[in-house]
């Protein structure tokens, strides 16, 4: 329990050193942009800045974590190396992508969703960067680090259900854009009390939370069995690019909550793709250990 605690203590530090950092981010973007240096960061939100600066609090308090955690390599956290992280990589890919594909074939053929006339390419750019860089980032805090830490009290479907709540927790409890009108030195703190504004919300806190914690698990279930993280990136990977391309592709022609909101992430028709992305990849488990 030990480590419950240090990682709890880690969660709590990482937040409030990110929200005290936060003004002090918005501020010196602000300075910046009204000097002509960087005049882009003018149009962000102080939201963004709190994001930014759990980011950073979050790996500035890395390394003494996994120093009073006693890692020291890998196998500290029980992952192994992968001769065939390639493989694991594409499969999970593939895993993820063929539901989501055959989720927004029926999206538009119900005209639920239709194609945009003009694409944005920078925006296409964005997503394939996030599909890249954020696998990598969260795969390796979340299962990486969290998980592994967790696996070493013993209860390996315990730690699974704890860092898929986590993880969806992270995703799902964000404050509305434009909360903060006047920063000042306690914004970031009323940011993590607005954060908590959607769980008055039963639907949507049924559709979007439950989708996130569910994909948390399949992320978290493939890296327990392959003691690697290839093949959770992969699958995170696939997860990104397939909803971030059909944003890009698409718009929505119809609000028809709770089956599917704001993109294929949120509504009852998400689950259930996240739903047949378990069974396949858990047929895929099956098969590999087989072979």
């Amino acid at each position: 329990m030990k480590d419950v605690v240090k990682l709890a203590a880690y969660f709590v530090g990482t937040v409030i050193v990110g929200a005290l950092l936060a003004p002090i981010l918005f501020w010196s973007a602000q300075s910046l942009a009204a000097h002509g240096i960087f005049s882009f960061l003018a149009k962000y939100d102080f939201e963004t800045f709190f994001h930014r600066g759990v980011l950073i609090a979050a790996a500035l308090l890395l390394w003494p974590f996994l120093r009073i955690s006693h890692v020291r390599c890998l196998a500290d956290l029980d992952l192994t190396p992968n001769p065939r992280w390639g493989r694991d990589l594409c499969v999970g890919i593939l895993l993820s992508l063929i539901p989501l594909l055959c989720c927004s074939a029926l999206l538009v053929a119900f005209h639920v969703y239709g194609f945009r006339h003009a694409l944005a390419w920078p925006r296409f750019g964005k997503v394939l960067g996030a599909s890249i860089t954020v696998p990598f980032i969260e795969e390796a805090f979340f299962r990486g680090m969290v998980l592994g830490v967790l696996l070493r009290i013993g209860r390996k479907y315990m730690a699974i259900v704890a860092v898929s709540a986590v993880f969806a927790a992270v995703h799902f409890f964000k404050a509305p854009e434009r909360t903060s009108a006047v920063v000042t030195w306690i914004s970031g703190l009323n940011s993590i009390a607005n954060s908590f504004g959607q769980v008055g919300d039963p639907m949507t806190l049924a559709s979007a939370f439950a989708t996130l914690f569910l994909f948390g698990c399949i992320f978290a279930v493939a890296r327990v069995h392959t003691h690697s993280l290839w093949l959770p990136i992969g699958l995170h990977a696939g997860l990104i690019f397939g909803s971030g391309t059909f944003s890009w592709l698409t718009h929505r022609q119809m609000v028809v909550l709770p089956w599917v909101g704001k993109n294929l992430l949120v509504g009852i028709v998400p689950l259930g793709v996240a739903t047949v992305t378990w069974i396949i990849m858990r047929a895929w488990l099956k098969h590999d250990r087989a072979s």
